[in-house]
């Protein structure tokens, strides 16, 4: 094979290594327009740039203005419920795909190493064994990659927590449905109107960044979980947990 054929007739084979297709080129040049418009004036360049960067810082504070005013009091209740059930020997449990894995991975990490005076708490991100995942989407399918896990760690103590830009991922859907069988809490942060997460019953709690931009919804979905941590960690050292 000659390798694949992009709209303009060039294949893979024909850019030099490195080199993007044509589309990734597009896409870059729609999200910095003035750096391909042929301009020559550097300093004009320069001051498209700044532009660019505090229209997408404004854009990102008012989102997390508006998550706030919408969920603060909801991330308060949140932090609660988990604080009682790390409080009833809990673990919390991350899951998410691609970036948001990453994102998951970091819930864990941050409760597992606080610092300062804050004890560690048991937290594991679900998608960071290689072996166990691929596995099981080897063996079964990549739907059930959370679900499974759960389904073998879970326990009606333990909070599962699953972060999806769109709020449509199948394995999130179907991980949400197990934890909720086995009455685990249930904590779900999206994007855009939330997606198929917003249908679902088995989520006690929804946080949605409301934002058509994947960078804006994964900056404040960021902002979201720090929140609910350092919330879940006061409640704890403040020595009123519910029971």
């Amino acid at each position: 094979m000659n390798g694949a054929t992009s709209q303009n007739g060039t294949t893979s084979q024909d850019r030099a290594p490195g080199q993007p297709s044509p589309a990734d080129a597009a896409a870059v040049e729609s999200l910095y327009p003035f750096l391909y418009a042929g301009e020559t004036d550097v300093p004009a360049v320069l001051e498209q740039a700044r532009q660019s960067t505090v229209a997408k810082a404004h854009e990102i504070l008012e989102l997390r203005r508006a998550v706030s005013e919408r969920d603060g009091a909801r991330l308060q209740s949140c932090a609660q419920a988990a604080a009682a059930r790390f409080a009833a020997g809990g673990r919390l449990l991350a899951f998410g795909n691609g970036g948001s894995a990453t994102d998951a991975q970091q819930i864990a990490t941050l409760f597992l190493n606080p610092g300062g005076d804050a004890r560690p708490l048991p937290a594991f991100g679900l998608a960071s064994d290689t072996s166990v995942v691929t596995a099981l989407c080897n063996d079964i399918g990549v739907d059930v990659v959370f679900a499974r896990q759960i389904a073998a760690f879970g326990t009606k103590n333990d909070i599962a927590v699953g972060l999806s830009t769109s709020g449509n991922s199948d394995n999130l859907l179907r991980a949400f449905d197990e934890a909720s069988r086995r009455g685990m809490l249930t904590i779900g942060i999206a994007g855009y109107q939330g997606g198929k997460m917003a249908e679902l019953d088995s989520i006690d709690y929804l946080f949605v960044a409301p934002s058509a931009s994947v960078h804006r919804i994964q900056e404040a979905q960021t902002t979201v979980y720090h929140a609910l941590w350092e919330l879940t960690l006061a409640v704890l050292a403040s020595g009123q947990v519910a029971t």
